[in-house]
């Protein structure tokens, strides 16, 4: 993409027949990058690769104190936040959820394809990044 800086080397896709690529990828929750803000005290950004397994679902959770981005990369993602009703969102969409709010449906809804998201948090550093309702 024509004016977009390139991404760092890890996070780059490795050429199709080189060894790298025969690795699996990984799955899960992939920290990227976290930074302390220093004209922020207290404050830090958190960016993560979230790879989901077609059909996963996370439980209701929230980010204490955080602001939290997050842009599709590639999959079908199923957003609720506060118990309001969900969105579908696509590769290239963007969402957003303030500080406190219920992340009450996070969900793949592709039965044979994979989800990525790359979340980026302005995060409260004595925070954990995620805490699942009770």
């Amino acid at each position: 993409m024509a004016g977009l800086p390139s991404l760092p080397r890890r996070c780059r896709r490795p050429p199709p027949g080189s060894s790298l690529a025969q690795t699996p990828a990984a799955t899960g929750t992939i920290p990227l990058l976290t930074q302390p803000l220093a004209d922020l005290p207290g404050r830090e950004v958190r960016i993560t690769l979230l790879d989901r397994d077609p059909g996963n679902a996370s439980p209701a959770h929230h980010h204490p104190g955080h602001h939290t981005f997050g842009y599709v990369v590639e999959g079908t993602y199923e957003l609720g936040i506060n118990g309001q009703p969900t969105r579908m969102l696509k590769a290239g969409d963007v969402f957003y959820e303030p500080p406190g709010a219920v992340h009450s449906t996070s969900r793949n809804t592709s039965p044979d394809k994979r989800l990525k998201i790359v979340v980026f948090m302005v995060a409260d550093q004595s925070n954990p990044s995620t805490v699942n309702e009770k």
